[in-house]
């Protein structure tokens, strides 16, 4: 019999908040953090995007860094997300044992690299922190105490995937604690290959909306401390809420666009339902994938559609404030879905004014309090058909 897995800490970062506090009073402002490009060297002003609001010194001084030059970005923002969700779990680093790091990201240390190409005469130390794995290391380096560690990069899913895969390693006891989740940091490579695929926007994004033109980037990083319950109640740790379904599917319908029928994103809500021992009429609110392009929010209605039919739960896009954080929107989007639970209300989109033709379910411009919210899906779906759900559920 699979034993429960709970989320016994969570920490946060991005555009529109530095922690769980922030995060919390910035949605709950209906305050976006899309704005002009402040941070990152590009001469694409005409792009808004969702940026840390802090500079790498900034971040360097906040985590007592010394050697500035030798960290870049993504691990920065990964160390500040793991430190928060550490200190809430309660975890012990040097008397706990085979604990695992899980980390989603695709960019990795490519924001230095890149600054310096194609002459690397001088700082050929910037080569050697380029590669995801490296930059997984610099945020394990930084704690200490891992038993396991491991990158996972499924572009806007790998988040999602790491959670998954803490959750698999808790299941199958090849770890006891899991800290999983993803870190992002933006780079001009990231920018101008979205840019290239024309699904930018140069407004701030308006997910299912009729007038919909592309998405903003944003940057950021989330983890969740995952354990066996039996575990979580022998150290006496507050339990946030249990991880109920997962899955991940694979339609490989395009490189990069979603299938019209959402025949992926269908399998993963439709697979963890299954998993949780839901049905459709359980879930409470949808945190969509939403990113905000003609052809994904398309095609997350249509599976939403064959999913839930009649009974559509809440449905909301939170990438309206944060902008894609890309392979760390699962996480991202797993903590705001589990600040959802715990403060019983469901976030409101932005700039939906005008719904996309055929949308399944009802847009609302203010947020809804007091709502009883028992179980949570959000969705992130990523390039390649590559898919994945997760099911947050409050513990009663």
């Amino acid at each position: 019999m699979n034993e429960n897995i709970v989320v016994t800490g969570m920490g946060i970062v991005s555009g529109i908040g530095t922690n769980k506090v922030s995060t919390l009073q910035s949605l709950q402002a209906y305050r976006s953090g899309i704005t002009q490009l402040k941070y990152l060297q590009t001469v694409h002003q005409e792009l808004p995007v969702s940026e840390v609001k802090m500079t790498n010194d900034n971040l360097c001084e906040l985590l007592q860094l010394l050697h500035k030059d030798s960290i870049t970005r993504m691990p920065l923002l990964g160390i500040m997300a793991v430190k928060e969700a550490i200190e809430e779990s309660g975890i012990n680093l040097k008397t706990s044992t085979n604990i695992a790091f899980i980390n989603g990201t695709t960019v990795g240390g490519m924001d230095k690299t890149e600054l310096h190409y194609p002459d690397f005469q001088g700082v050929e130390s910037f080569i050697q922190c380029h590669d995801c794995r490296t930059a997984t290391e610099a945020i394990a380096d930084y704690f200490g105490g891992f038993n396991l560690q491991t990158t996972i990069s499924t572009a806007c899913s790998s988040a999602a995937n790491s959670i998954i895969h803490g959750a698999n390693l808790l299941r199958t006891h090849r770890a006891d604690v899991a800290i999983a989740g993803g870190a992002e940091c933006l780079t001009k490579f990231h920018l101008n290959g979205f840019n290239s695929l024309m699904i930018l926007d140069k407004q701030a994004c308006r997910p299912f909306d009729k007038n919909r033109a592309g998405l903003n980037l944003g940057e950021g990083a989330a983890y969740l401390v995952l354990e066996r319950e039996s575990d979580a109640l022998k150290r006496k740790a507050s339990v946030l809420c249990y991880l109920s379904g997962y899955a991940n599917t694979c339609d490989a319908f395009h490189q990069t666009a979603s299938s019209p029928n959402g025949q992926g994103a269908y399998l993963s809500m439709q697979k963890s339902l299954l998993m949780a021992g839901l049905q459709e009429k359980d879930i409470d609110y949808v945190n969509a994938h939403g990113t905000g392009t003609p052809n994904n929010d398309q095609s997350e209605n249509q599976a939403m559609l064959r999913i839930f039919g009649e009974q559509m739960p809440y449905v909301s896009s939170t990438k309206s404030y944060t902008g894609h954080t890309t392979s760390a929107a699962g996480s991202v989007e797993a903590v705001i879905s589990i600040l959802a639970i715990l403060n019983n209300f469901i976030p409101a989109g932005l700039n939906c004014e005008n719904p996309m033709d055929g949308l399944a379910f009802k847009p609302y411009q203010q947020h809804i309090y007091k709502a009883n919210v028992r179980h949570v899906l959000s969705n992130s779906f990523g390039f390649g058909g590559n898919d994945s759900s997760l099911i947050f559920s409050k513990r009663v």
